[in-house]
C-alpha cells in the first residue's frame, strides 16, 4: 500500500487480460468483496516489495491454476481505494481450476461475455473498459 499526496490510502493491484488460442477471455467469479459473486479479470493486490509482473503471475496461479507469461500494460483503472494495473498475459501451463479468491474460473466467448454483461454479472464498468482497451473476447 502507498499513500497519495492527498493522504488517501491507495492499494496497488494488478490484473491480467488473457485470451486463449480461440480468442476466449479468461474470467473469474469473485468469491470475496469487492464484487463478490460477479465476474472479473483475475488479479489482486501487489505484495510489499513485489513487482507487478511477479504479482500478476502469482495471482493468476492462485486464482486460476494457470502459469502465465506477463506482457505489456494494457491499462489501469481506479476502483475506490484500489488502483489496478491490467497486463496482457499468455497462459503457458497449468490446469484451469478456481482457487483463492475465485469461486469459478472460465474461458468466456464473446456471446457468453455479452450475456454476463446483460445480466449484470460483471464487475462495474468491466465491459466498457475492456471495449475501450480493445481486448474483449474475440471468439
Amino acid at each position: 500500500m502507498f499513500v497519495t499526496h492527498a493522504d488517501n490510502p491507495v492499494v496497488r493491484c494488478v490484473g491480467a487480460v488473457v485470451h486463449d488460442a480461440a480468442g476466449r477471455l479468461l474470467l473469474i467469479r469473485r468469491a470475496t468483496e469487492p464484487g463478490r459473486g460477479q465476474w472479473s479479470l483475475p488479479g489482486g493486490r501487489v505484495e510489499p516489495g513485489e513487482s507487478d509482473t511477479a504479482a500478476v503471475a502469482r495471482e493468476l496461479r492462485e486464482e486460476t491454476g494457470l502459469d502465465v507469461r506477463v506482457g505489456a500494460l494494457v491499462g489501469s483503472v481506479r476502483r475506490g481505494p484500489y488502483l489496478i494495473f491490467d497486463y496482457a498475459a499468455d497462459a503457458v501451463g497449468g490446469d484451469l481450476l478456481a482457487g483463492d479468491d475465485a469461486s469459478e474460473a472460465a474461458w468466456v466467448t464473446s456471446a457468453e461475455f455479452t450475456r454476463l454483461d446483460e445480466g449484470n454479472m460483471l464487475v462495474a464498468q468491466l465491459a466498457e473498459t475492456l471495449a475501450e482497451w480493445r481486448v474483449l473476447p474475440r471468439a
